[in-house]
């Protein structure tokens, strides 16, 4: 296969290096970064030193640059194309490869923010807008960049209602050292590749206030529930929670230490602002900027979230990090399934 990554951050590097490293599949892979100079570098060292250092890039795999409004004609001839932006560059490089032949497939977990009163998008609501032809979908599932570059375990679920996206991800990164599951319910999962973020930052905070084993399982599991429920509003099937990208990317990004998420919510445990925080990352923590869109979403469709909610309340300075923690100890007594 021909294959096409858009984006050099860690994780398209990382499910580049993979695909190349796959020796039975032959594949060409070829990333794409728009900075001229991170391109230069990463050829002439073979190391993509500000995401991945230390981690060869196989010789198999061609660096490549060039301008965005380009990319269409970069695209036309591959068997398949992921777009490993963050979520706030996907509507830009949609709309750059907009009338592509080839299938399409998104890395990024969660919503768009919310502009001039429209509500915030999930990935597939974004495509629908701007590159409705596209046969499209995503990559998702518990998972770090480190790990699946180093060849360690892995899997994850493509999902999309296109079976031939489903097919080529599957084609394409399916591994020894990763396995690809099908999955139709492409609302699911990308519910469940943003919610966990938000949750991961209110693991993190209560990592961080030391608040026990105890408090963080429960923290997880009433997470899930409130991912759940808002996935099966926006028509989600529920068994999809239960798999890889709800639980297992919720447990993957609420407990791991690699985890820019948790980060977040352990450094505001410790006094720091959100600024600094964001700014010691030197990453995206995708659950910073999708967060208020998630409760707001929730809100439209009288989806209770109190965790969530917390967080948001957290993020804008409106509670205190102990605040937070006795507001949801404190909510009146109720059903655990309902």
């Amino acid at each position: 296969m021909k294959i096409l990554v858009l984006g050099a951050g860690a994780w398209g590097t990382a499910l580049a290096m993979s695909a190349s490293q796959n020796p039975q599949a032959g594949h060409e892979v070829m990333l794409w970064a728009r900075d001229p100079a991170q391109v230069a570098d990463m050829r002439s060292s073979r190391v993509n030193a500000r995401y991945l250092p230390d981690l060869p890039l196989p010789a198999t795999l061609r660096v490549t640059d060039g301008p965005a409004d380009a990319l269409a004609d970069l695209c036309r001839g591959q068997d398949l194309v992921v777009i490993g932006t963050p979520m706030a560059g996907l509507r830009g490089v949609l709309q750059q490869i907009g009338d592509i032949a080839a299938p399409v497939a998104w890395l990024c977990k969660g919503f768009e923010p919310a502009v001039e009163g429209a509500q915030g998008l999930m990935a597939h609501e974004v495509q629908a807008q701007v590159a409705p032809q596209l046969r499209a979908g995503v990559l998702s599932g518990p998972s770090f960049a480190q790990e699946v570059a180093r060849g360690q375990p892995t899997a994850l679920v493509a999902a999309s209602a296109h079976a031939l996206v489903r097919e080529r991800l599957v084609q394409a990164f399916h591994s020894p050292s990763l396995r690809v599951y099908e999955n139709e319910d492409l609302v699911g999962v990308e519910v469940g590749g943003a919610v966990k973020n938000v949750l991961a930052i209110a693991t993190g905070l209560c990592d961080g206030l030391g608040l026990g084993l105890n408090a963080r399982a429960a923290l997880i599991t009433r997470g899930l529930a409130e991912m759940t429920r808002l996935g099966l509003a926006l028509g989600a099937r529920a068994e999809t929670f239960m798999g890889l990208s709800g639980l297992g990317d919720l447990v993957l990004t609420a407990t791991g230490d690699l985890s820019r998420n948790r980060k977040v919510g352990l450094l505001l445990a410790q006094g720091q602002t959100l600024a600094q925080a964001v700014a010691s990352l030197g990453h995206v923590a995708e659950g910073v900027y999708c967060a208020r869109t998630v409760v707001q979403r929730a809100q439209d469709l009288g989806v209770e979230m109190p965790i969530a909610q917390c967080v948001v309340a957290l993020l804008d300075g409106r509670m205190q990090p102990g605040d937070a923690v006795a507001a949801l100890m404190g909510r009146t007594p109720g059903a655990e399934v309902r």
